[in-house]
């Protein structure tokens, strides 16, 4: 901008300036158009490589909307399991901070084996095992556990998936709680609030500023641990790609399928999860 067309009270910029400027506008254009030309290619080849082996497309659409209609269990799972993996993640988190040594043991005993035993046992223990301890509970005594204790596929599932995503985001929810600076803590009691106050309005909502972008992540992450819930019958995405692929010996189609499915699934979270980061990093980022 010429000096006689400035605006009263603007700023030249330096040659310099504008010229630096210039350049990081052109590699950002540059950047983008690499990256469109890789994923074109990337999308070509793949669909290159789906016809060539010999796919049957007209199958595979004819089965697509009955595949999908299992979407609803999927994320009606992984919803509640999430809902719940956070509640124990902040109680689990409460306990590892706490210098109670029992509520400490036990919180840690907890993280140290659901994270260190597999998912999928987790689920069969939580299905299967868990009617024979009420079995074994109910001939010691206690009438009616064992029916108590025998869960349906869905409740089983939302129990083992939540369990086992909460022991992880524990050690999520401690590290952003104990990201804040002792000083807030100590100003918090100099004005004299109580622990349980300080803890409520100074450093959990300070803290979900760290939490909240990787608990979105364990949120992608169970959408496809989900499909585990298959193996107890119940009819969600895999499990029905899964079933039309038998019947019909071509798995290949609906395997290929379904896990397009997650991707887009996971694709689209991926997206709100990045919309999420920047807007809980708005006060640390300038872009």
């Amino acid at each position: 901008m010429k000096p006689d067309t400035m605006q009263l009270g603007e700023t030249p910029i330096p040659p310099e300036a504008e010229l630096v400027l210039r350049q990081i506008e052109t590699q950002k254009k540059k950047y983008k158009r690499n990256m469109f030309i890789a994923f074109t290619v990337l999308a070509v080849l793949m669909a290159t490589t789906l016809i060539v082996l010999g796919l049957d497309f007209k199958f595979m659409l004819k089965w697509l909307p009955f595949v999908l209609a299992g979407s609803g269990y999927t994320f009606l799972v992984a919803f509640l399991a999430i809902s719940l993996a956070c509640f124990l993640a902040i109680v689990g988190a409460l306990g590892r901070l706490s210098k109670n040594p029992v509520l400490n043991s036990i919180a840690t005993s907890y993280v140290s084996i659901i994270r260190g035993t597999p998912l999928l046992v987790q689920v069969y223990m939580w299905y299967l095992a868990l009617p024979q301890i009420g079995k074994a509970l109910e001939e010691m005594g206690i009438p009616g556990i064992q029916a108590l204790f025998t869960l349906p596929a869905v409740p089983a599932g939302i129990l083992a998936l939540g369990v086992c995503y909460g022991a992880y985001m524990t050690e999520t929810v401690r590290a952003g709680i104990q990201s804040i600076r002792i000083g807030q803590t100590e100003a918090a009691k100099a004005l004299g609030m109580t622990n349980t106050q300080t803890l409520k309005r100074i450093i959990f909502p300070q803290a979900l500023r760290v939490i909240i972008p990787p608990v979105s992540n364990e949120f992608i992450a169970m959408i496809k641990d989900s499909s585990l819930v298959s193996l107890m019958g119940v009819w969600e995405l895999s499990y029905r790609a899964i079933k039309v692929g038998r019947r019909h010996f071509q798995s290949l189609e609906m395997l290929i399928m379904v896990a397009f499915i997650y991707w887009v699934m996971c694709f689209l979270l991926q997206f709100v999860q990045e919309k999420i980061e920047k807007h809980m990093a708005r006060g640390d980022r300038r872009i």
